[in-house]
């Protein structure tokens, strides 16, 4: 069964907005901080990658 984590979106600026990611996914995934991420729209979800795939 998939682990669900609840997370609220909060306004960085005038034109941004932020999500933290769960560390128990930032260690499985390996992401480092200042690590460049692409993010892009598949249909209704967000898809977040290292930018170098």
């Amino acid at each position: 069964m998939l682990k669900k984590f609840v997370r609220k979106v909060t306004r960085v600026g005038k034109r941004s907005l932020s999500i933290n990611i769960p560390m128990e996914i930032v260690r499985e995934l390996g992401i480092r901080e200042r690590q460049k991420l692409t993010v892009r729209r598949s249909g209704s979800k967000i898809i977040i990658e290292d930018w170098e795939k």
